[in-house]
Formats: C-alpha cells, structure tokens, sequence
C-alpha cells in the first residue's frame, strides 16, 4: 500500500524527499522545534515483508544501531503508588536505552506497568526516582506543548473526538497549539489523512462512520501531524480482523522506513509483534529481564517468557513446532529443550497412527504358494 498522497494539497509545496507537505511561513510557528533525527537506510535485504511463512519475523536488521543516538533513555527508575501499607511497586531500578530508528516492543504481564512507562516518556507520570530522557531532554519538563512536537501517540481504541470530523480530528493538535492559520492546519491534516492510506472523501465523516481499521488510520494520521521523531503505540491492532491487522502493520512498516521514526510498541500480538519488531524488552519482576531480538528474547529461560513465547500461540507465530525448538538455543536443561530432545530422540520405526496405505496394483496378485498346491492337485 502506498503511502504517498495521490494529489498534493492546495498550498502544498515538494520538499527535499519529494513528498508534498503544506508551504509552512517560518514566522508561522511560535513554538520552537527540535531537528527531527535523519532518516535511517535501510536496505531491501534487511527487510522481511509479514506473511503467513514460518520464521518471518519482520525485522529491519539495520534499525537501532549500537551507534546509532539514543532516543530514550531510561535510567535508575522506580514506581510506586499509594503509600503506607498500600504502597505497590511497579518498576524497581529499571533501566532501558531505545535507539534511534528502532522498533521496540514492550511486553509483560498484567500490572507490569508497560502502559506507565509510555506515560512517562510522554511526561504525563513522574516516576518516584530515577530518569526519563527523551530526545536528550527529561520527560518531566516536556510541557504539554513541546510533547506534541516530540511524541506522536496512538491510543489504543483511537481516542478520537465524536463530535468532530475525521479530518476536524487530525487537526485539532495544530489548532490546539494555534501555530498555523486555520485553513493551513487542514491541509496539513489532509496531507497526513492521505499518507496513512485513506482517501479525501473520509475527511468529512464522523468517528461513528468508521471501521476499526479506518479509525486506527485516523489515530495515527494525528499521532503524526507535528512530524515527531518518537511514536508510541499502545495495543495498535487490538480489536482489528486478520486483513485490518495485516494492512495496518504494513502501513507502519512503511512510515517507519519512509519518515525515519522511532517506535515504542505495547502490544499482546504476537503477530504483530514478530512481523515489525526489531528488538523486545521484556517486563517482569518490576524490571526488564530480556531484552534483545524476537528470537534471543524467546530462548530466555524465564516462567513469562516460556508461557509467552514458547506456548502454542507463540510457536506459531515463530512457524517453530515442538520438536523444532532446539534452534533456538535454548539450554539443555530447559524443559522445552528436553521436550524437543524427547520427540526427536524417537525410533524410525516407532509406530504411528497414521495409516498406512497400500500401494496400487495393477495386475492380480499372484496366487500364494497354498492355493498353488490345491490346484496342482485338483489337476
């Protein structure tokens, strides 16, 4: 799918990538903004399109370099709430740095606090102790109108307004923050409208009118309509059908490459997750205990990561069968090793429950050496 609007907007004008984006005055921003991060290359090798075949994992090997600048730093930290009795610990000493043109996905259980921990990149939670650091500034002291120009989010379920328009909605930063005129923050919104793949004629209808996988779309044109460097997306196929699902990370796939984003991803998909991910930090025990590739990740020898990874779902979204889990490195004493050793380790002649057929004959059986003798001596 094609993210590039088919028709540039009125007032719109080619920049330096050859994408149409509104004529912008300079003196028409008041809010000063930061240098978006250069956009990282990837190569085509590195890049697995999400299909239906065993091992795709969807990677793009070149993100997230160890040289590359970090985007996030998270350093030392705690959190808690209540106090007294009821205080309850979510983070303890958690520690994470995200890379420049990385998409990372936080994973863990209920109450893990994966959902916390966006919040407090955007600045919207403080953490008891430690640092949030992002795009070298604390989160803290973002303020509500630097976050927008830093931090695109996608809520989970959309979070847009019923009572304004699709287009009304994708707009409503800029008006917000009133830095352009407000014929000029449409076009910039139809721009993005038609980037995330939807079409000049949905600009007029109203969140009510739209499928789950038009409202996703909306969410995301909106998320992206200051141009921030950094993306969050909280659960971003929840409650889509397989196709919605699969279009939807494809779109993703494209605008991470194309504008050169970083991507922190909350998702329990595990489709999802091995199809765009290109590195997993695993959340439990109030900290990060894994963190590293889809597939390092899964050969980690913890109860979650078992349950998560190595269950039948997850199998299956890594095309590894049972007697296939070897591969992933795992230790020779971990229960799922010993499983694969068991099943494979089985005689070649153990008996099976398939049946076993017969080949075709195509001429009569010769008579057996019984019914030979009965006829010699009838003759």
């Amino acid at each position: 799918m094609s993210t590039t609007p088919q028709a540039a907007a009125p007032g719109a004008v080619p920049g330096e990538d050859g994408r149409y984006g509104p004529s912008v005055p300079a003196q028409a921003c008041t809010e000063p903004r930061p240098s978006t991060p250069p956009s990282v290359a990837l190569p085509e090798e590195g890049r697995t399109q999400r299909t239906g075949e065993a091992g795709s994992s969807g990677a793009l090997d070149e993100a997230g370099r160890d040289d590359a600048p970090p985007v996030v730093e998270i350093a030392g930290l705690w959190t808690a709430f209540g106090t007294g009795k009821k205080r309850v610990v979510i983070h303890e000493d958690l520690a994470l740095t995200i890379r420049q043109g990385e998409i990372l996905s936080l994973v863990g259980g209920s109450g893990t606090g994966k959902t916390v921990l966006l919040r407090q990149m955007l600045g919207l939670e403080t953490p008891a102790q430690g640092t949030v650091t992002v795009l070298g500034e604390p989160a803290s002291q973002m303020g509500r109108r630097g976050a927008s120009s830093r931090v695109g989010m996608l809520f989970q379920h959309g979070a847009l307004f019923s009572a304004f328009s699709v287009l009304d909605n994708i707009a409503f930063p800029l008006r917000e923050l009133k830095t352009l005129p407000t014929a000029l923050a449409r076009e910039a919104a139809m721009v993005k409208l038609q980037m995330v793949g939807l079409k000049p004629g949905d600009a007029t209808k109203a969140p009510s009118d739209l499928s789950g996988g038009m409202v996703k779309r909306v969410a995301l044109a909106r998320a992206l309509i200051m141009d921030p460097p950094l993306l969050l997306l909280d659960e971003p196929t929840a409650g889509l059908d397989p196709s919605s699902s699969d279009a939807f990370v494809e779109l993703l796939r494209s605008l991470h490459q194309e504008l050169g984003l970083t991507v922190v991803m909350v998702t329990h998909d595990l489709d999802t997750l091995f199809a765009l991910s290109t590195r997993v930090a695993v959340l439990a025990d109030r900290k990060v205990v894994a963190d590293g590739s889809p597939t390092e990740v899964a050969a980690v020898d913890h109860p979650f990561i078992r349950d998560y990874f190595l269950g039948e779902r997850g199998r299956r979204a890594m095309g590894t069968p049972p007697q296939a889990v070897e591969l992933l490195d795992l230790p020779p004493d971990h229960p799922e090793a010993q499983e694969a050793a068991t099943a494979t380790d089985a005689p070649e002649d153990a008996p099976t429950d398939a049946p076993v057929h017969a080949p075709a004959q195509p001429h009569p059986p010769a008579p057996s050496p019984a019914r030979s003798a009965a006829a010699g001596a009838q003759d």
